[in-house]
């Protein structure tokens, strides 16, 4: 139920309440044969009316403030500009943007390490140094030779080694390059153009040059290849192997025929020394 409204009541008490003085009307209600009262119209006064009138009241207050209220809904908004709207966009994706930084610029965390000791890089690990040229190890003279002399024996025993030429051979040799410019590499008087070339000293006999005093005019070889220690002695050592039975000669036979001297036995006195020299370096 309702509560009364005020206003209703004030209302209900100001309608004056009327008696019906019609005669007929007082007869209607005496009598054995009253008639049935017509329908009463409700007092303005009486509770049922105030109820409706509350009740109404009500409902228009209601009505009223729902007709507001949807009447601002309905009311359309104003439209924002479409440039204030893509700003806004915009500040948002700034500051998502910022906010992205700034977990990235975070400090990752840092596991603590042992310090393990580091090799320390040599040459070696790196880059490999460039090797230097081993000279050759000279021969220690033998037989009364000095360095010059041992390190020109040197040469004529390794050429016939290459050749695998006997032992025999390399004596031959020897014996043969003692007497003929004792182991020095000979230029010649005769032949300027040989002293063009690295030499020990000079000889006079005619063309001959080098260490076994080989003639270019009789077919070695040039001056230039003549004065080369290696090819003088290969030359040599070709030109013994082509005698027949030089293995069964004397020391002074074979190289007399290799060399054809006019001093055929001059080759013998340096058989020894040719020996103990080839026994040294034939190793």
């Amino acid at each position: 139920m309702h509560p009364v409204d005020p206003a209703a009541q004030k209302l209900t008490d100001a309608l004056p309440t009327t008696r019906s003085d019609d005669a007929a009307s007082t007869e209607r209600t005496i009598g054995r044969h009253r008639a049935p009262d017509p329908p009463r119209r409700p007092r303005l006064g009486s509770t049922p009316v105030r109820v409706a009138l509350a009740t109404g009241v009500t409902c228009c207050l209601g009505l009223g403030a729902f007709a507001a209220a949807q009447g601002a809904e309905d009311t359309p908004r104003p439209v924002r500009p479409m440039a204030d709207a893509l700003a806004d966009r915009a500040a948002i994706a700034d500051e998502r943007a910022s906010r992205s930084l700034d977990r990235d610029a975070a400090p990752a965390r840092v596991i603590p390490t042992t310090p393990t000791a580091s090799p320390t890089p040599t040459l070696t690990a790196t880059r490999k140094a460039p090797k230097k040229p081993v000279k050759p190890r000279r021969p220690r003279p033998v037989a009364g030779l000095d360095q010059t002399q041992m390190d020109n024996a040197k040469i004529i025993v390794d050429v016939g080694l290459e050749l695998k030429m006997p032992r025999r051979a390399l004596v031959v040799a020897l014996a043969t390059a003692m007497q003929e410019s004792n182991l020095y590499n000979l230029a010649s008087d005769v032949l300027p153009e040989s002293t063009q070339y690295p030499h020990q000293g000079s000889g006079a006999d005619h063309d001959s040059v080098g260490l076994f005093q080989q003639r270019p005019s009789s077919g070695w070889g040039t001056v230039a290849e003549l004065m080369r220690p290696s090819y003088a002695a290969r030359a040599f050592y070709t030109a013994l192997a082509e005698i027949p039975g030089w293995e069964d000669m004397s020391v002074t036979a074979a190289a007399q025929a290799v060399q054809i001297s006019a001093f055929p036995d001059a080759y013998a006195q340096h058989e020894e020394r040719a020996s103990t020299v080839a026994a040294a370096l034939a190793v």
